[in-house]
C-alpha cells in the first residue's frame, strides 16, 4: 500500500500547500481520502484523477470535501464526454447539503458525477484490493476514521478529531497511522482537534510503526511539532508535505 499526501494544511494553505487529500494506492487500485482546496490539481500531478477509484470524504467541513465541486466539472465536461459517476463515500446529510449551492441543473450534474453511498461506523467497503472501514471519531456530528487495509497493512486516517477511545480503537495495531495534528501544544483541548504530542500518544498507544502528522495549521513551526511528537513515540515520525510518499511498511 502507498500513501501519497496531497494536502497536508488545516482549514487554509500557505503557497505551494492544499488543504486535506491523501492518495492511497494497492494493487492497480486508487482511493482519494478528504479532497480538501487545491487537492484535484496536485491529483493531475501523480496520478490520471480519471483513474480514481473512490473518494472518502470525512466530515462536513469545507477544507475536506470542497474540490468535490471542481470534480463534478471535470466528470461531467470531459474533453471525450461525460465520464462513469465515481463511487462517493460521505456522511448521509452531507451529500444533499453540497448540492444547495448549486443550482438545480448543478445539483442534477452533481448526482450524475458521484455515486453516493454513506458511510456507516464499522461498516466496511470494498474497492478491489483495498477495504476501507470507516470509525466515527469526535469532532463534528458525525466525523469518521478511515482505516484501509490491503491484506498485508493497515494504515489509519484519523480525519479530525479530539483524543479518545474512538480515535484509539480505530488506529489500533495500524501499520502507518495518519494522524491531525491541528494545534500547537500551548492550545491543546482548545477544539476539538490533536495536538503533534497528542497524535504521537496515540500512535505509541495504538501500536503503529509509523507516525505522519497531517491537517496542520499553516503557521505551525512543523520542527517543533516533531521535536514534541519524537517525546512520545519511538517510530518513525514524518511531518506530511504535499507530494511526500510513504510505502506502508
Amino acid at each position: 500500500m502507498r500513501l501519497t499526501v496531497l494536502g497536508s494544511a488545516a482549514s487554509h494553505a500557505r503557497e505551494g500547500q492544499a488543504c486535506a487529500g491523501h492518495l492511497v494506492e494497492s494493487g492497480g487500485n486508487r482511493v482519494l481520502f478528504d479532497c480538501g482546496n487545491g487537492v484535484l490539481a496536485n491529483l493531475y500531478r501523480v496520478a490520471d484523477p480519471y483513474t480514481i477509484d473512490a473518494v472518502f470524504v470525512t466530515h462536513n467541513h469545507p477544507d475536506h470535501y470542497v474540490d468535490l465541486y471542481s470534480m463534478q466539472a471535470m466528470l461531467r465536461y470531459a474533453p471525450q464526454g461525460p465520464m462513469p459517476s465515481v463511487p462517493l463515500y460521505m456522511p448521509e446529510q452531507l451529500f444533499t447539503t453540497m448540492q444547495l449551492l448549486l443550482s438545480e441543473r448543478g445539483a442534477a450534474e452533481f448526482r450524475e458525477a458521484f455515486e453516493f453511498s454513506p458511510l456507516v461506523d464499522g461498516v466496511p467497503v470494498r474497492v478491489g484490493e483495498i477495504t476501507v472501514v470507516p470509525h466515527e471519531v469526535e469532532h463534528t456530528d458525525p466525523t469518521f476514521a478511515l482505516v484501509a487495509a490491503d491484506g498485508a497493512s493497515t494504515l489509519c486516517y484519523t480525519a479530525d478529531t479530539a483524543p479518545g477511545a474512538r480515535v484509539l480503537a480505530a488506529a489500533r495495531g495500524c501499520d502507518l497511522l495518519l494522524a491531525e495534528a491541528t494545534l500547537p501544544d500551548a492550545y491543546a483541548g482548545a477544539a476539538p482537534h490533536l495536538t503533534a504530542a497528542e497524535a504521537a500518544r496515540l500512535a505509541r498507544d495504538a501500536g503503529a510503526r509509523t507516525l505522519v502528522l497531517t491537517h496542520v495549521w499553516p503557521t505551525n513551526d512543523r520542527q517543533a511539532m516533531a521535536r514534541e511528537a519524537a517525546g512520545f513515540f519511538d517510530g518513525r515520525i514524518s511531518i506530511a508535505e504535499e507530494f511526500s510518499a510513504y510505502d506502508v511498511p
